[in-house]
C-alpha cells in the first residue's frame, strides 16, 4: 500500500531534533519559520538535574524541556491541533505509520537514537527522545527528514520498528504525530509572550530546587563534592555524563542558550523593542560560560588539566551561569507582566 510514497517535504537541518522537527512540520504547513522560533514559542529552554533519574546508570541533567513539551506548548496556540498516538504493539504503529503516507501526512515520530543505522557507530546510544520525520517510503525504506543530519535518510522498516519502540528510560512507545490544523496568520506576538513566560516561571519560579537556576546552583554544590564522596574515578564519570549531556545531546546547555538568544533577537525586530535584544545579549553571556564549563570540565575528565582548572571552579562557572540567566528571566519576567 505505501511502496514508493514521497511527499514534498521540506528537509532543514537544524541543531535540535524536537525543534527541527517542529520548524519542518508548521514549514509544511504553510507557515514561515525558524528552528529559533519554533523552540522559543515553544518554550523549549529550561534546566533540571535529577539524580533520582538515571540515563545509563548516572544522573539525569537536561538544558531543555521534557521530551514533547515544545510541541506541545506549541499546540496551545489558537487555532493549532497536534494529533498524538502512542502503541504497545509494533504491527499496529507500523501499519498506521503506512496508512498517514498513503494519506499524505508526514508525521512525527519519537524514537531510541541506538536503533537507527543511518547513525554513525560511535555516535549510537541508548537515548528514546530523539525526533524526526517520515515523509515517504521506498520498498523496505522509510525516508527519514531527521533535522541533525544535512541531507535526508532512509530506514529499514526492522530498524525503525525497533528505534520506535526502544527500551529503557523515556521509552517512546510508537509515538508517532502530526499538526493536523494551523492557523497560518496566527498571532505571533501572543505567541511569543507565552512561551517566554512558560520559560521564565519555570527557570525562576518553580517550588523545586532541582529545577531552573535552583537546579544549576544544587548541581554546582554537588559537583564540587564528587572528588570526596564518590571517589576521582566516578567523579569523572558524572563529570563527563554533565558535558555529554550539554553538548553532545542535543546541542545542551550553552547550545540551547544561543539558540534562545536567536529566538528573543529575532522577535526584539518582529515586535520592535529592544529590551528583547538587550536581554538576549545577557543569554549570549549565560551560553559563553557554558561553554568555558564545558571545556573545563573535559580537560579535567582527560587529565590534560590546565593551572585554575579544578572541579570547585567548573562549579564556580555553572553559579555564573545560574546568576547570568536568573538576570535575564527576570528582567523577560518583567517584560511579560508590563504587556499583561
Amino acid at each position: 500500500m505505501t511502496e514508493n510514497i514521497h511527499i514534498d517535504f521540506p528537509h532543514r537541518q537544524a541543531a535540535h531534533c524536537e525543534s527541527g522537527v517542529a520548524a519542518n512540520l508548521l514549514s509544511y504547513q504553510g507557515i514561515d519559520i525558524n528552528e529559533a522560533t519554533a523552540f522559543g514559542i515553544g518554550g523549549g529552554l529550561f534546566f533540571a538535574y535529577l539524580p533520582f533519574i538515571r540515563l545509563n546508570h548516572l544522573p539525569m541533567v537536561t538544558y531543555r524541556g521534557a521530551a514533547g513539551s515544545l510541541l506541545k506548548q506549541i499546540s496551545k496556540i489558537p487555532g493549532f491541533t497536534l494529533e498524538q498516538q502512542t502503541f504497545s504493539d509494533p504491527g499496529i504503529a507500523m501499519a498506521a505509520l503506512d496508512q498517514k503516507l498513503a494519506d499524505s501526512i508526514p508525521v512525527g515520530l519519537q524514537t531510541g537514537v541506538f536503533w537507527l543505522p543511518y547513525f554513525p557507530k560511535a555516535l549510537r546510544f541508548h537515548f528514546n527522545a530523539h525526533n524526526l520525520v517520515v515523509y515517504g517510503k521506498e520498498g523496505d525504506e522509510y525516508l527519514i527528514s531527521d533535522p541533525v543530519f544535512p541531507e535526508p535518510e532512509r530506514c529499514p522498516t526492522r530498524d525503525l520498528a525497533k528505534a520506535r519502540f526502544a527500551a529503557g528510560a523515556l521509552a517512546p512507545k510508537g509515538k508517532m504525530y502530526h499538526f493536523s490544523q494551523v492557523d497560518t496568520q496566527f498571532d505571533q506576538r501572543r505567541a511569543i509572550v507565552q512561551g517566554i513566560d512558560v520559560v521564565c516561571r519555570m527557570m525562576t519560579a518553580s517550588p523545586f530546587l532541582l529545577i531552573g537556576v535552583k537546579g544549576m546552583r544544587f548541581l554546582a554544590g554537588r559537583l564540587c563534592r564528587w572528588p570526596r564522596r564518590l571517589g576521582q574515578k566516578k567523579a569523572d564519570l558524572h563529570l563527563g555524563h554533565v558535558v555529554r549531556m550539554q553538548e553532545e545531546i542535543g546541542t545542551g546547555g550553552g547550545g540551547f542558550r544561543f539558540m534562545y538568544a536567536a529566538f528573543l533577537q529575532e522577535s526584539s525586530g518582529r515586535l520592535d523593542d529592544e529590551r528583547l535584544s538587550a536581554c538576549a545579549t545577557g543569554l549570549i553571556e549565560a551560553g559563553d560560560q557554558w561553554r568555558a564549563f564545558a571545556v573545563m570540565a573535559a580537560r579535567l575528565c582527560k587529565k590534560r588539566e590546565k593551572p585554575g582548572d579544578s572541579y570547585a571552579n567548573a562549579a564556580e562557572h555553572i553559579r555564573r551561569c545560574a546568576d547570568l540567566e536568573e538576570q535575564v528571566y527576570t528582567d523577560l519576567r518583567r517584560w511579560v507582566r508590563q504587556l499583561a
